[in-house]
C-alpha cells in the first residue's frame, strides 16, 4: 500500500512553458486545464505558465480568438504551446464599453461591420459605411456635399430639443471631431451598440446609442505592406419628378391656367382668351411669366383659341432694349448645373510584428469631386499605431493619427429650397428661361472681367416672374465657400498586471481640430454686385481631453468564469471660434481681409467649455458558457446642468 501510494505521488509533475501566437507574440490570460481535474491556471503577461498535472495528463488550452488545443504531457516538465487562430471565434469577439466580449456571453444589441464589408462601397465618410447594414439604425442624407455625414438615429428619436446623434468611440476613448478625418481605410470594424443595458457605461452622452471605431493593427509577424487604389465616377442618379421641359407646353398650360381663372371671374370666352394671351409674357403682378422667347409673325397672336402655340411663332426672339440688340432663348438648366466627374482615393499601410512590438502605418489621400461645380473635397490622412510588451506585467501603447484636409462647397449644398439652391432651382424654374444673356447673334456676353453675363431674372427689359434678382448657377460658380484644416488625434495606454487576476489600465486621448473658412460673395452680379463683393472669414479651434483609469479582476474557477470592472472617467472639451467680414473687395485674387476695404462691424468670438465625469462598473459571470449574467452601472455628471441637479444614474 505504501510503496503504491509512492508511486502515484512520483507521477506528479510540475509542467512549465509558454503561450504564444501564430506569429509568436506572448498570448496572456490563455486557460490551461488538465482534463478531468478541477485544477487549473492562466498564462501571465508574458505567456509563461505553471501547472501541477499527472506524468500521463492532457492539458486543456484554450483562449478567445485562437484553436482550443489538447495536449499529452507524456511525462515532459516544459510544454511550449503554439495556438493557432481561429476565424470563427474571431467573429463571435465584439467589442462593448471599456473592452470586449464574446457574442454568446454579450447580453445587449450590436451590430458588427467588418472593414471586409466596409472596403466594398466608395466611402468618404465612415458613417456612410452603416447604410444598409444596421436594423433599426436611420441614416437621412441632408446634404449632396462629397463626404457630408448623414443624420444618424438609432432607435428613433430620444429628444425633441437636444442632439439625437450617437456618441462615436475610437479605440475606446469617445471622439467628436469631424468623421471625415478618420479613414474608413483604416478601420477594422464598427459595432453599434443600440440598446440602453449596452450604453449605460457611457452615461448621459450614449443616451441615442454608441457607435464604436476599432482601427487596424498588426495581424503577422512578417511585414505586410498593403496599396489600394480605387477610381470611381460621380454622376447624378436621382430621379425627378416629371415636369414640363417642353418650352411650347410650359407656355401653354400657363395660358390655360390664367384663362380658366378668368373664366371664373365672369369673362366669356373670348375675353379670357384675348385677357390671357395679353398677360402671359406679362408681369407677375398680372399673373403672367415675364418673358416671351418666341417670334410670332406680325398681327398674329402666339396662343390661338385652340389653347395651342401658333405653329408660326419660331422659338428664340431677337430684340432691341435700350438701344442694344439681344436675343433670349431658353438654355438647359439641369445639364448647365451638373456633371459627371472623379473620385480617386489611394491608401498604403504596412503593419508587422515582432516578439513584443506590434506596428500599423498607414498614408492615404482622397480627392472627390461633387455632381454640382465648385464641390469637392481634398483629404490626406496618416496613422501610426504601436503596442510595446515592455514587461511581463507591463503592456502600453499609441495611436495617432492626422489629417489635412480642404473642401470646397456651393452656398446651398441642397437642404432646402432656397432660391441659392442649384438643386431645387433647376427643377423649379420653368423651361422658356435663358441661363446667359446673349447679344443680338445670340453668343454670350462677358463683362470687363471677362466673366459671363448670366441671366439674373432681368433680360432686355423682362423680369422673370421666379427667382428674381438670383442666379443659383452663376453664384455656384462665381462664389466661394472653402475650409481648410489640420485635425489630430491621439490616444496612450498602459496596462499593469499583478496579483494574477488584477488588471490596471491608464487611457488618454486628446483630439485638436483646427478649421479655417473662407466666404466670397461674388462682386459682379446678384446681392452684394452693389458692396462690390463680400469676404468673410472663419476660425474655429475643439480640442479635446479625455482620461480613463479602469481596473479589472478576472477568474475562473471550474466552469465558473467571473469579471468585474470598475473605472473612473473623466472628458473635457473646449471649442474657440472667431469671425470678421469686409465688403469692396479689392480683387477677387486676395482673399484675406486685408483685400477689402469697408469693415462689416460684424467681427465676434466665443469660447464653450464642457466637462463630463463619471464614475462606473461592470459585472459579467457565465457558467460553463451556458448560463449568462451582466449588470452595468454609471454615476454621470455633465457640466451642461445646473450644480445641484449634475449627477445621475444609469
Amino acid at each position: 500500500m505504501l510503496g503504491a501510494c509512492l508511486s502515484a505521488f512520483a507521477q506528479q509533475l510540475q509542467v512549465t512553458g509558454t503561450v504564444k501566437d501564430h506569429t509568436g507574440n506572448p498570448v496572456a490570460g490563455a486557460t490551461i486545464l488538465v482534463e478531468g481535474s478541477t485544477t487549473g491556471t492562466t498564462s501571465n503577461a508574458d505567456g509563461s505558465y505553471s501547472i501541477t498535472a499527472p506524468s500521463d495528463a492532457t492539458l486543456l488550452v484554450s483562449f478567445i480568438g485562437y484553436q482550443p488545443q489538447q495536449i499529452a504531457v507524456a511525462g515532459k516538465s516544459r510544454i511550449d504551446i503554439t495556438l493557432k487562430e481561429d476565424t470563427q471565434s474571431i467573429d463571435d469577439v465584439i467589442v462593448v464599453a471599456f473592452g470586449t466580449a464574446k457574442k454568446e456571453a454579450f447580453t445587449g444589441s450590436a451590430t458588427v461591420i467588418k472593414s471586409d464589408d466596409i472596403a466594398k462601397s466608395q466611402q468618404s465618410n465612415v458613417a456612410q459605411a452603416l447604410a444598409g447594414k444596421v436594423a433599426g439604425v436611420q441614416l437621412t442624407n441632408s446634404s449632396g456635399q462629397p463626404g457630408a455625414a448623414p443624420d444618424i438615429r438609432i432607435r428613433g428619436f430620444s429628444s425633441l430639443n437636444a442632439g439625437n446623434s450617437p456618441l462615436w468611440i475610437v479605440d475606446g476613448m469617445p471622439y467628436s471631431g469631424d468623421l471625415n478625418n478618420l479613414n474608413p481605410n483604416d478601420i477594422e470594424t464598427l459595432t453599434v451598440l443600440k440598446d440602453a443595458a449596452s450604453n449605460a457605461l457611457y452615461g448621459a452622452r450614449g443616451a441615442n446609442g454608441v457607435v464604436m471605431v476599432t482601427t487596424k493593427k498588426a495581424k503577422s509577424k512578417e511585414a505586410i505592406i498593403t496599396v489600394d487604389a480605387k477610381w470611381g465616377v460621380n454622376s447624378r442618379a436621382v430621379k425627378d419628378y416629371e415636369y414640363i421641359t417642353n418650352p411650347a407646353q410650359f407656355y401653354e398650360t400657363h395660358y390655360n391656367a390664367l384663362k380658366n381663372y378668368y373664366l371664373d371671374s365672369g369673362m366669356s370666352a373670348m375675353e379670357a382668351h384675348l385677357k390671357a394671351n395679353q398677360n402671359l409674357t406679362g408681369s407677375a403682378n398680372d399673373g403672367g411669366l415675364g418673358y416671351m422667347v418666341y417670334t410670332v409673325p406680325e398681327g398674329q397672336e402666339f396662343i390661338g383659341i385652340n389653347g395651342k402655340v401658333n405653329p408660326q411663332a419660331t422659338l428664340g426672339r431677337r430684340l432691341v432694349y435700350e438701344g442694344q440688340e439681344y436675343y433670349v432663348r431658353p438654355d438647359d438648366w439641369t445639364d448647365a448645373a451638373f456633371r459627371t466627374s472623379l473620385r480617386q482615393e489611394y491608401n498604403i499601410s504596412i503593419a508587422g510584428s515582432g516578439d513584443k512590438t506590434s506596428v500599423y502605418a498607414s498614408f492615404g489621400y482622397l480627392n472627390n469631386e461633387g455632381i454640382a461645380y465648385n464641390s469637392d473635397m481634398d483629404r490626406f490622412t496618416t496613422r501610426l499605431k504601436l503596442d510595446y510588451q515592455a514587461k511581463e506585467w507591463l503592456k502600453m501603447g499609441a495611436n495617432a493619427t492626422y489629417a489635412r484636409f480642404h473642401y470646397n462647397q456651393i452656398d446651398d449644398d441642397g437642404s432646402s429650397g432656397s432660391s441659392g439652391n442649384v438643386f431645387a432651382y433647376t427643377t423649379t424654374i420653368g423651361p422658356i428661361y435663358p441661363l446667359y444673356i446673349r447679344d443680338g447673334n445670340g453668343n454670350i456676353l462677358y463683362n470687363e472681367d471677362g466673366i459671363k453675363l448670366y441671366d439674373y431674372g432681368q433680360n432686355a427689359g423682362m423680369e422673370r416672374s421666379i427667382f428674381t434678382n438670383s442666379n443659383a448657377l452663376s453664384e455656384s460658380r462665381l462664389n466661394t465657400q472653402a475650409s481648410e484644416g489640420n485635425a489630430f488625434n491621439g490616444t496612450a495606454f498602459f496596462d499593469i498586471s499583478f496579483l494574477k487576476d488584477f488588471k490596471f489600465t491608464f487611457n488618454a486621448g486628446v483630439t485638436l481640430d483646427e478649421t479655417r473658412s473662407t466666404v466670397i460673395k461674388n462682386p459682379y452680379f446678384g446681392q452684394f454686385a452693389s458692396e462690390e463683393g463680400l469676404l468673410s472669414k472663419g476660425h474655429s479651434r475643439q480640442l479635446e481631453f479625455n482620461t480613463q483609469q479602469i481596473l479589472n479582476y478576472t477568474k475562473q474557477i471550474g466552469q465558473h468564469n467571473v469579471n468585474v470592472m470598475v473605472g473612473h472617467e473623466y472628458y473635457n472639451a473646449n471649442t474657440y471660434a472667431l469671425s470678421a467680414s469686409k465688403s469692396h473687395m479689392l480683387t477677387e485674387d486676395n482673399d484675406e481681409l486685408a483685400g477689402a476695404i469697408i469693415d462689416k462691424q460684424s467681427a465676434s468670438s466665443y469660447r464653450t467649455e464642457y466637462n463630463n465625469e463619471g464614475y462606473f462598473a461592470r459585472v459579467m459571470y457565465d457558467y460553463a458558457s451556458k448560463y449568462f449574467f451582466s449588470a452595468s452601472f454609471r454615476r454621470d455628471a455633465s457640466s451642461r446642468f445646473h450644480p445641484d441637479h449634475r449627477w445621475g444614474n444609469f
